[in-house]
């Protein structure tokens, strides 16, 4: 099998598979996961689950099989893997395969593990939600993203997504001087928004600040008419000692405040989207065990992430409530670009990494029951 990991890495990548087109990859993993030993099954939104080893504790390996539109050509070359979703993150679940795998077959898998390929992460989150409607239990879980071999992410911020529209009298725009034009109405709107907490530079870190930016500012239809709607889509960060209900009530009573200003414009605010900033305690045993492995493996000292982007991690984590991690061979930098690649020596560390991690893991986790202690 040392040749296998490779292979199965761009068989992967040589299937396209953007968001919402995952059936063909879901059928190859859920063959190859059972050929390598694992039980295997297909849920109703198409994720593919599948279980081998048995015993305490749970572990529950988690990465998606989707990636954004369009497909780079797949090839090895330099002893790196380039392919859309070679970091982002096919690299990262065919790593967590193999770990568990491996285990199981040299007979020192001491726990149950399930990897699960979920479907819709870079659009919808569709297949870890259904995973959470569907009442998955784990004691541990560990997402499949490229954190760097030597990085464990422990960290993310949640998010809230506003969409803002305001709506004018209009007139020709010959006279512009006698109606509210609704597009400068809504920059000015977002100059207010964008000075609701201070820049970053002034927070405490990028981490633990609140910040907006302006995605979207659409309206008017480029004749001869004084625009009379705009819409905004404004994209805000989240920290962990805030929750999004309270930051959203901090730029409710400002947008609020400019509405009162400006009687003649009316203004409509729709939360799109949002998801609560998640971080697991450094001292967990799931952080303990993976920074064991990675010193093991690699000879260094893991390096530990608090990122300022959100991801499946937030939602699964507020949904189950057990310790959880974001780690995977690659560079970050690389997703969704036109040299995406994983250094092949780096992904076989990877694999190292979980193999290691499962098997602290699971000792720490015995431990803890001999002890009647709890984590």
């Amino acid at each position: 099998m040392q040749d296998y990991p490779v292979r199965l890495l761009t068989d992967l990548l040589s299937i396209y598979s953007p968001s919402g087109k995952e059936t063909a990859i879901a059928d190859f993993l859920a063959k190859e996961m059972r050929d390598l030993g694992f039980s295997v099954r297909k849920d109703a939104v198409g994720n593919v689950i599948g279980e081998i080893g048995q015993g305490e504790p749970t572990i529950l390996l988690c990465g998606h099989m989707d990636t954004i539109l369009g497909n780079l050509p797949v090839r090895v070359e330099s002893n790196k893997i380039y392919g859309t979703g070679a970091v982002d993150a096919k690299g990262p679940l065919a790593a967590m395969i193999m770990a568990a795998a491996t285990l199981a077959r040299e007979a020192a898998l001491p726990a149950k593990v399930l990897v699960v390929a979920v479907v819709e992460e870079e659009a919808t989150s569709k297949g870890i939600k259904y995973v959470i409607k569907q009442g998955l239990k784990a004691d541990y879980a560990i997402f499949g993203e490229p954190s760097g071999v030597e990085n464990i992410t422990i960290g993310y911020k949640g998010s809230l997504h506003l969409r803002i529209t305001c709506k004018t009298e209009t007139g020709h725009s010959s006279s512009p001087w006698f109606y509210e034009n609704a597009l400068e109405k809504a920059f000015d709107l977002w100059q207010q928004i964008k000075t609701v907490y201070p820049p970053v530079e002034q927070q405490e870190s990028p981490f633990h600040a609140v910040t907006a930016c302006l995605v979207k500012l659409a309206g008017g239809r480029g004749n001869s008419k004084v625009p009379s709607e705009s819409e905004m889509r404004v994209d805000i960060r989240v920290p962990p000692q805030l929750t999004a209900a309270q930051v959203f009530g901090v730029y409710e009573r400002v947008i609020k405040q400019w509405q009162d200003a400006n009687p003649k414009v009316k203004v409509k605010v729709t939360i799109m989207d949002q998801n609560e900033a998640f971080e697991v305690p450094t001292d967990s045993f799931l952080v303990r065990a993976m920074s064991f492995a990675i010193r093991k493996v690699m000879n260094k000292p893991a390096t530990l992430l608090r990122k300022t982007g959100t991801g499946d991690m937030n939602i699964l984590g507020r949904a189950m409530h057990i310790p959880i991690v974001t780690y995977g061979p690659g560079d970050s930098h690389l997703d969704h670009t036109k040299d995406e690649h994983i250094d092949i020596r780096e992904y076989l560390a990877g694999i190292e990494v979980y193999k290691e991690t499962i098997l602290k893991l699971s000792e720490l986790h015995k431990k803890k029951g001999k002890a009647g202690s709890q984590e």
